[in-house]
């Protein structure tokens, strides 16, 4: 299942409040995922980032070229141990910040999403019980 399937099952189908909707963009949430990615394993190829978190190569490509430009993260060469060259993306400590903003801004919006679906699921609940009685 890819990002953007995640992301239609758990905010396209909860009814959110505006306010709530703008807690992290689906852009933030990918960013956020790619820096939570990187920190658990800086060695890890653009081309994996794109298998793990369902986005495109060109989009995670996009993703830590924007993080290198805004000072998130760094690149350093390194040599496997086939002789080809590799990266590593490690992530400055301005990147932790940021990590740490979008982490909580990632939290609020899944916490809104809990909430809103406990709300339905008690909401169905109570309608099955309703016509339970009636039937």
């Amino acid at each position: 299942m890819c990002l953007s399937q995640i992301t239609a099952a758990t905010s396209g189908g909860v009814a959110m409040g505006r306010s709530e909707q703008h807690v992290l963009s689906d852009r933030a949430e990918i960013r956020f995922r790619v820096m939570q990615a990187l920190q658990d394993n800086p060695k890890m190829s653009q081309r994996a980032l794109s298998r793990k978190l369902g986005v495109s190569l060109g989009g995670v490509n996009y993703c830590i070229r924007a993080l290198i430009e805004k000072g998130a993260i760094k690149v350093e060469n390194f040599r496997a141990s086939n002789n080809k060259k590799g990266y590593a993306y490690i992530l400055t400590p301005e990147g932790l910040t940021q990590k740490g903003r979008l982490t909580r801004r990632f939290l609020q919006r899944k916490i809104a999403e809990y909430e809103t679906l406990k709300a339905e699921i008690s909401r169905l609940e109570d309608e099955l019980r309703t016509e339970d009685q009636d039937g």
